[in-house]
């Protein structure tokens, strides 16, 4: 009965297939009458009432299910929702725009018609919540009774019988993508059976992923069911050559769909109705944040400058400061020197490092308050010191510019300053001031914030906006955690004021984070004297690094492995005890405050007793009597902090449904979600204060963003205009996806050599623990046969003889590390006859063991102790186990090639004594050589 079901509904969800049928098409064409109608149903069950006419979309199958309404109040959504439900495309929508929303009413449709089994791919774990939630919310209005949600399927824990019953009885699932591999492959989850599948992130698929595996393995047994691909990153689909048409070949799909906020649609569906209020608020930063941004960029642009000159033979075009602005500026460099990380000198690694030391201070200078920003510069120049006694090598460049020196000052200026004690000229010999004076500046958009909330209250207070649907809460938008909690504490204390003010009632009035700011001094105060302490701790620590864990080693020379730690701990005791102070080689040398001054400093922010009366951030509470003292807020007239999450702000604004937002740092995205939330409630008003420093690096990378995505827009409506259609020829092998590769495996087939031999497919038998790795979807595309075992021996199983262990060069490392590895060479060995270490190397990454041993510290690895070496551990590894062969290779491609030639003119493997190996089952006929080896090994060593 079940395949006869999913057919059946498979002709009534897609009316590209099976036309023929009449009723249906004519349902079909009722359908598309309803969809042009107007609005339809909102989510919320209140508004029902207010909205006139509903959307409905008729389901056929077995039994009519009643109408299905949709939640998709824009004409966007709905020209996309109507394009989704005729044909297979791939969507790429501007972030911002409701990806999900569309989404869900899609899954929603497909739920209500029951009978269905749809695989979702892709999605992570928020998402599995939201889909979930309002699939039941729409079938609860939809009223619709074969609807059985979202099932998902996310660990190994669940057992093979549990998936398959679920499997059986249909419905929507999302499933992680190395369970659906493994069940598709083993056939648990026949893919004829599905439906169809949606892939989610579909800007993440390359030709070697595990989702573009999951697609082929699915398009090739299943040519009936759907495929709807997504996403709302548009950047990735324009690097490299033909991007988009690589993107669609891996998809599987021909038609891409792009719906830009440019779209004449999206931007008639937003701009049309009634606007979102939107204040631009531009903050002018203050003369020391302005001047530390600038030294901050003249040293990004310094390091890059030497990047450049460093001979690395790369292009360079994107290597300028205005991309070093972007997000992911580093992660790009790295990758391009990926390939020749072993050629480059320590100092371009250093640089590399540097920029994102830099790019990390940049950000900070705009979120963090004046206090935490110039703790976070003492952090960074105390792991920037060298080593005492080193000599200064190991600097970082950028630290002895002239900038640097700026930077450091000016972020102290902005704590506290020196100020001469009364009655006395200041020394000649000592002309630094003997007492200091907090200074404590203030972020400029905290009073901006002060300002508007009062205003808020103000125009609440004068002129009560009519009831609409909205609450009355203000909704502050912010980019992370941190920043969150810095607003609640300086919101919750705008208003305290130290006692000295007392005369001047002016200034009692008017907020300011005088409070929050002198509470962070005294912390940093006695932070700093813990500091110097811990760096010189900090230093030790580096050092035993530095001497190849000297006291690991043990007694084997104990006299050698004892001498330095004890000359080192003169020199560290030297450093404990100057502290900070010690002059740093070069040019470092930073004024440190002398104890007189910090204590007077300490002395001026003292607690007074407004201080004392606040009480502390954090309480313990029993909860004892629960129900007398807590309840739930009342939506109404709350101030709700909140990091901007991707999709999740939908939700928010959703809950919440605030009158005011305040975007307390710039995000496009989170714009066009109160655009999409404004227009899709008429009755709801909504007022947006949106902030930003004027000048700064905060509106660059703004600016920039909306411009990437535009120009990444622009670029794929020009691809797509000129691209060439792909054909998949349905009956052909399954090469399609994969066909440069495979040319360049079998160009030919040697005299009919595996032809001529058998028939059947060549097959692997693969460990389940394997599919994380790109090679088995490499494997399946050389047209073999991918049996996915729990293996306790080996990794692939490629003949009765020969078993493989494959290992990544991280992998490699660790096990030697843990001693895994000799472990599994020695089961290898009892069971099979040719035991195999595949070392793997990384497409992208250097062909070599270089990279592993860092030079920088060269000279005290090899005196301290050879055998950390990996090349030395492999010697020790064949030493050991002579019958162990090593396969290099330097790409997953050249190992499926590998594969394929080992395999040749071979007998295939058996799955059934593979699994059973090493379970102490199943006698084999190799188990007698190798028990008794010390005999072995004396035979061995007779020459000849």
């Amino acid at each position: 009965k079940a395949p006869s079901s999913t057919t059946e509904s498979t002709a009534s969800d897609h009316e590209h297939h099976h036309n023929e049928h009449a009723p249906e098409a004519s349902a079909k064409a009722s359908a598309q009458d309803f969809q042009s109608k107007g609005p339809q149903i909102p989510m919320n069950m209140d508004e029902q009432q207010s909205s006139t006419k509903s959307k409905e979309l008729w389901m056929t199958g077995e039994q009519r299910n009643p109408p299905v309404k949709l939640s998709l109040p824009l004409e966007y959504q709905q020209d996309l929702f109507n394009e989704l439900r005729s044909e297979d495309e791939l969507v790429l929508l501007a972030r911002g725009l409701g990806l999900l929303r569309i989404v869900i009413n899609l899954l929603h449709t497909f739920d209500a018609a029951g009978s269905n089994l749809i695989v979702v791919v892709g999605a992570d774990e928020r998402e599995n919540g939201w889909i979930g939630e309002a699939l039941a919310e729409h079938a609860a209005v939809s009223k619709s009774s074969m609807a059985r949600g979202l099932s998902q399927v996310n660990t190994d824990a669940m057992s093979v019988g549990a998936r398959e019953k679920m499997y059986a009885q249909g419905g929507i699932f999302s499933i992680t993508s190395r369970i659906l591999v493994v069940d598709l492959l083993s056939k648990l989850l026949n893919p004829e059976t599905v439906t169809g599948l949606i892939v989610l992130h579909s800007e993440r698929i390359v030709a070697t992923s595990i989702e573009a595996f999951i697609i082929r393995i699915f398009r090739q047994t299943n040519k009936q069911g759907f495929l709807k691909a997504f996403s709302d990153n548009p950047e990735p689909f324009t690097t490299g050559f033909s991007p988009l048409a690589n993107m669609m070949r891996n998809l599987f799909l021909r038609k891409p769909s792009l719906w830009p906020r440019f779209h004449v649609t999206v931007a008639k569906s937003l701009e049309g109705r009634k606007k979102a209020e939107v204040i631009e608020l531009e903050v002018p930063m203050t003369d020391g944040m302005k001047d530390i941004q600038n030294a901050i960029l003249e040293c990004v642009e310094v390091s890059i400058g030497e990047l450049r000159k460093a001979d690395t033979g790369l292009e360079l075009d994107d290597w300028t400061l205005d991309s070093a602005l972007h997000k992911s500026f580093d992660v790009i460099i790295r990758r391009q020197l990926d390939p020749i990380w072993h050629r480059v000198s320590f100092r371009t690694r250093q640089i590399v490092n540097d920029l994102t030391v830099l790019r990390g201070i940049l950000h900070a200078l705009l979120t963090y308050d004046a206090v935490s920003f110039n703790k976070y510069l003492d952090t960074i120049l105390a792991a920037h010191q060298p080593p005492p006694g080193s000599t200064r090598q190991n600097q970082s460049p950028w630290l002895f510019l002239d900038a640097a020196n700026t930077i450091f000052e000016t972020a102290k200026q902005r704590v506290y300053s020196g100020k001469p004690a009364e009655g006395e000229a200041p020394a000649s010999s000592d002309a630094f001031p003997d007492s200091l004076r907090p200074v404590l500046e203030e972020q400029p958009k905290w009073s901006l914030l002060a300002e508007v909330l009062e205003e808020i209250e103000q125009d609440n207070y004068l002129n009560p906006v009519p009831r609409d649907d909205s609450n009355s809460t203000i909704l502050i938008m912010c980019s992370d955690q941190g920043t969150c909690r810095q607003l609640r504490e300086y919101l919750q204390t705008i208003h305290v004021h130290p006692a000295e003010d007392s005369d001047d009632h002016e200034s009692q009035r008017k907020p300011s984070a005088t409070f929050m700011m002198r509470r962070k001094l005294r912390n940093y105060l006695s932070w700093k004297k813990n500091f110097a302490l811990v760096s010189a701790s900090l230093f030790a620590e580096n050092q035993k690094v530095l001497d190849g864990f000297t006291d690991q080693r043990g007694n084997t020379n104990g006299y050698r492995g004892k001498g330095p730690p004890n000359k080192r701990r003169r020199v560290r005791g030297g450093a404990a005890s100057a502290g900070a102070g010690r002059p740093v080689n070069g040019s470092l040398q930073l004024a440190e405050d002398k104890e007189s001054q910090v204590a007077s400093l300490m002395a001026d922010i003292q607690p007074t007793d407004v201080d004392a009366m606040q009480k502390d951030e954090v309480e313990v509470d029993s909860l004892d009597d629960m129900e007398d003292y807590f309840e739930l807020y009342d939506m109404n007239d709350l101030l709700v902090i909140h990091p901007y999450d991707g999709d999740m702000d939908e939700h928010v604004l959703e809950e919440v449904r605030p009158r005011y937002v305040i975007m307390y740092e710039p995000d496009a995205a989170f714009i066009r979600r109160v655009e999409v939330y404004r227009s899709s409630h008429e009755d709801r008003n909504i007022r947006v204060y949106f902030m930003y420093y004027g000048g700064s690096v905060e509106e660059q990378r703004y600016l920039s963003a909306v411009r990437k995505e535009k120009d990444a827009f622009t670029r794929l409506i020009k691809e797509k205009g000129n691209m060439a259609l792909t054909f998949n020829l349905e009956g052909a092998a399954p090469t399609d996806p994969q066909e440069q590769f495979l040319r360049t495996v079998n160009t030919r087939i040697a005299g009919g050599g595996r032809l001529a031999a058998t028939a059947e497919p060549p097959r692997v038998v693969v460990d389940v623990r394997e599919f994380r790795s790109s090679l088995p979807s490499l494997l399946h595309g050389c047209s073999m046969v991918v049996i996915p075992c729990m293996l306790t021996v080996g990794d692939y199983v490629l003949t009765p003889t020969i078993c493989i262990e494959r290992k990544s060069v991280r992998d490699l490392i660790s096990s030697f590390k843990n001693g895994r590895l000799f472990n599994q060479a020695e089961t290898m060995l009892q069971h099979y006859k040719h035991p195999m270490l595949l070392i793997e190397f990384d497409q992208n990454k250097s062909f070599t063991l270089d990279p592993f041993a860092d030079h920088s510290f060269e000279k005290s690895i090899k005196s301290a102790d050879d055998s950390r070496d990996l090349q030395s551990k492999i010697v020790l590894l064949t030493i050991a186990f002579p019958r162990l062969k090593i396969i290099w290779s330097s790409s997953p491609y050249q190992t499926a090639e590998i594969f394929a030639e080992l395999k040749n003119k071979q007998d295939e493997p058996d799955p059934v004594r593979a699994v059973q190996v090493g379970l102490g089952m199943g006698e084999d006929p190799y188990e007698q050589q190798s028990f008794n080896t010390i005999p072995q090994d004396m035979l061995r060593a007779v020459p000849g």
